[in-house]
């Protein structure tokens, strides 16, 4: 249990209680949440067609073509996956960043 005399301990304190703080941990944690049942989503709804309408995914993607649809799709996931990770990385390097040193700054003075 950490007693709150401690300087460490009183920044902690003050840091927590910024309502700019809070305002950043609940958008940090929208962003991720949201970010993660996206990607679980389009993940899982390619298992149910991979389970339930295989057939679909074995379709060519054009007359005479040996490439399938499923595979492009599979592909279209793994970068969708990438660029939503992108997104947050970004998000949490600029916006995310700033708003914690803002923060920070606050707490020291």
């Amino acid at each position: 249990m950490t007693t709150h005399n401690t300087p460490h301990a009183q920044h902690c304190d003050r840091i927590r209680s910024n309502p700019k703080f809070q305002r950043l941990a609940r958008q940090r944690a929208r962003l991720a949440w949201s970010l993660s049942a996206l990607v679980l989503g389009v993940y899982y709804g390619y298992m149910l067609v991979v389970a339930f309408a295989p057939g679909w995914l074995r379709l060519p993607l054009a007359d005479g073509s040996q490439l399938t649809l499923g595979l492009p799709l599979g592909a279209g996931i793994i970068v969708l996956s990438w660029l939503l990770t992108g997104w947050y990385v970004r998000s949490a390097n600029t916006r995310f960043d700033a708003l914690s040193a803002e923060i920070v700054e606050e707490a020291q003075a």
